[in-house]
């Protein structure tokens, strides 16, 4: 099974082999645009590893990678196979690894609630060890087609809802940061799948993609996935964006999320909070667009989301700074509720209350 919108827009390649064994590979992100390159995924290490390292990213794909690793280690890594037929406690194995998997980035809610989700489903399953690694397996599959389906329901419900309010006849003007296409999903994507829905649609009229600094993933990532789909996209350094919405114009911002919070909190890629602040000051509608799984109704608010720092070379070398410069380097912030106009999911969008703040625990509680 593969995952895409196009050949050249599969972030994995997934294969259930007539032996029962898998085969699974993921694109290296790292070496886009102008390299592409599948690593193989042979055990949860490497899955660790590829999502650690942001050979992968973006939540839904990060959350997908972790239980496909899993799958492929319990029914191909030798060591792993003769380790669980040894034990008597297959269960119990398996949830070690999951742990494991769990430490790989701390803030991307998905892949906690993927995690907790097939932990349920282990629990419940039969006893022997053969029948919970096939439960995994199917489960697995089930996770890449729900992906796609789920990013599609995303697209259609954020295109509706802003060519309701939006009616020239060209389309709708979008600006982005960060990768949320099909490079960051199993396929079609969140933010960037509502602009994939407009463009089906001919009502995409323009997107604007910051290039998303330290590590460039809308220049490296959306421009390549905005040139393959033949949109009429424009790059922008991150720093532009004042000015672009100032000079240029556009309808909305969309962008994705990694955790958002019970009162609408939303932690996404760094830059994502800078941007919220310049569309509100300009009169821009600013939406987050998520997959349902990443609301999170246990956190009150954004103050309790715990911001991975990642290694300052990351700045130094993508910026050619001195070798010895201090650097702060937090892969994400906080934009807070008051910022944003709406969170597009599958189930639906969710819009402010009278009282201008998001129930998003009702949200949750009414589509659970």
């Amino acid at each position: 099974m593969t995952a895409a919108t196009g050949d050249n827009l599969r972030s994995l390649i997934f294969k259930v082999n007539d032996d029962a064994s898998i085969s699974f590979s993921v694109l290296d992100q790292l070496l886009l645009p102008h390299e592409t390159k599948y690593v193989p995924v042979q055990n949860v290490e490497d899955a660790w590893d590829a999502i650690r390292s942001m050979r992968i990213r973006g939540a839904p794909l990060i959350a997908i990678v972790a239980v496909l690793g899993l799958a492929v280690d319990l029914t191909s890594n030798e060591t792993t196979v003769q380790e669980i037929a040894a034990t008597d406690n297959a269960k119990a194995y398996i949830y070690k690894k999951m742990e494991y998997l769990k430490t790989s980035r701390p803030t991307a809610v998905n892949l906690f609630n993927a995690m907790e989700e097939l932990k349920d489903i282990v629990l419940n399953a039969p006893s022997s060890s053969k029948q919970i690694v096939d439960v995994i397996v199917a489960h697995a599959q089930f996770m890449l087609e729900r992906d796609v389906s789920d990013n599609q329901a995303i697209g259609t419900h954020g295109a509706d809802d802003l060519l309701f309010r939006h009616a020239h006849p060209d389309g709708v003007r979008l600006v982005t940061i960060c990768n949320t296409g099909s490079l960051a999903t199993a396929g079609w994507g969140t933010a960037l799948g509502v602009a994939r829905e407009l463009q089906r649609r001919n009502k995409l009229r323009s997107i604007a993609a910051l290039e998303t600094r330290p590590y460039n993933q809308g220049s490296r990532l959306t421009a390549y996935e905005i040139r393959t789909e033949g949109m009429n996209g424009t790059l922008l350094c991150d720093s532009m964006a004042a000015s672009y919405l100032k000079s240029k114009g556009a309808d909305a911002c969309v962008v994705g999320a990694d955790r958002v919070c019970a009162n609408g909190d939303t932690a996404n890629k760094i830059g994502t909070f800078n941007l919220s602040i310049i569309a509100k000051e300009m009169g821009v509608e600013f939406f987050v667009a998520s997959p349902f799984t990443t609301l999170d109704v246990n956190l009150e608010s954004g103050d309790e989301i715990e911001i991975e720092e990642r290694p300052a070379k990351e700045v130094i070398e993508s910026s050619v700074a001195p070798k010895d410069m201090p650097c702060w380097n937090p892969a994400f912030d906080v934009t807070p509720a008051e910022y944003i106009t709406g969170i597009i999911t599958e189930k639906g969008v969710l819009k402010k209350s009278a009282d201008g703040t998001f129930d998003v625990k009702g949200f949750v509680k009414k589509h659970s």
